[in-house]
């Protein structure tokens, strides 16, 4: 996982906010996989290699009804570390009933779909090999195929007893709907320091930190809106991400206060909301 390692900038933890904690539980420990970190009676942390939070569900007391087609997660990607563990967790998922809603050949990867029991968003990837992608005038390319289920059966590990989630599993990247594609763009781009890689027409934006094919992707399909977001908004409450060093956060902090971003210096880390009004959590490896 050479893109989610030093010196690489990445996405590491996402939080939502979920209506039903013993619900949200039994999905991402029975039908993801994932391991209980910490546990308390409205908050549980999810980890895969048993010592980083990967993920945190937790419950609102007074959940707000959904909004539909706000800014947002359109959805969080668990990383694993090869197409054998893929089709292990797809024969995991297929066995328990739970429903996909997709599956696709990205050129750079190969990915699942599926949402959870609040309807956030999940894709499941493995990346193929960096020499085969296929990078022009620094835009890497991706497609949207249909996904050979018939090679991934064939490729998965053969094991009897499902373990979980892959230990090497990470936070591959973040895809989040957005209310303005441009702000979103300036903040991404030239406040927090990403790359552009891959521009989807008018409508989407992918990016990344040191050639990936995409850290982040920003989109305004369906024309998402903005709405106030407070403790009992569900859905994504926040999500991290993650720089090298303190030199490299204090930079972005910088060009963030000079655009006029909202941001705040908290313990151990920095709060930035974007156009949109997603708080973004700075982190120093």
């Amino acid at each position: 996982m050479i893109f989610h390692q030093q010196p690489t900038t990445y996405p590491k933890h996402v939080h939502l906010m979920v209506k039903n904690l013993s619900s949200a539980t039994n999905f991402y420990e029975q039908i993801l996989g994932l391991h209980i970190l910490e546990k308390t009676p409205s908050i549980v942390k999810f980890t895969a290699n048993g010592q980083d939070a990967i993920l945190t569900i937790e419950e609102t007391i007074v959940p707000k009804n959904h909004v539909p087609n706000v800014a947002g997660l359109y959805h969080m990607a668990f990383l694993v570390p090869s197409k054998e563990e893929l089709g292990s967790v797809f024969n995991h998922i297929r066995s328990s009933g739970y429903p996909f809603s997709g599956a696709s050949d990205h050129m750079v990867s190969e990915a699942l779909y599926l949402n959870d029991v609040d309807g956030n968003g999940i894709e499941i990837y493995y990346d193929r090999s960096p020499e085969t992608w296929n990078w022009q005038n620094s835009q890497v390319e991706m497609t949207i195929d249909p996904l050979d289920i018939k090679s991934l059966m064939a490729n998965a590990e053969q094991t009897t007893v499902w373990s979980g989630m892959p230990l090497g599993t990470v936070m591959g990247h973040v895809h989040l709907s957005v209310a303005n594609l441009a702000e979103a763009e300036s903040f991404y781009v030239q406040g927090l320091g990403f790359d552009i890689v891959n521009r989807y027409g008018t409508q989407a934006l992918f990016i990344s930190s040191n050639s990936y094919h995409h850290h982040i992707a920003l989109n305004i399909w369906g024309h998402p809106s903005s709405i106030e977001r407070d403790e009992h908004t569900l859905g994504l409450k926040n999500y991290s991400i993650v720089y090298p060093n303190e030199e490299a956060r204090e930079i972005v902090v910088l060009r963030l206060k000079e655009m006029g971003v909202s941001v705040s210096e908290l313990n151990g880390y920095v709060s930035a909301i974007d156009p949109s009004g997603i708080d973004v959590q700075l982190f120093v490896r």
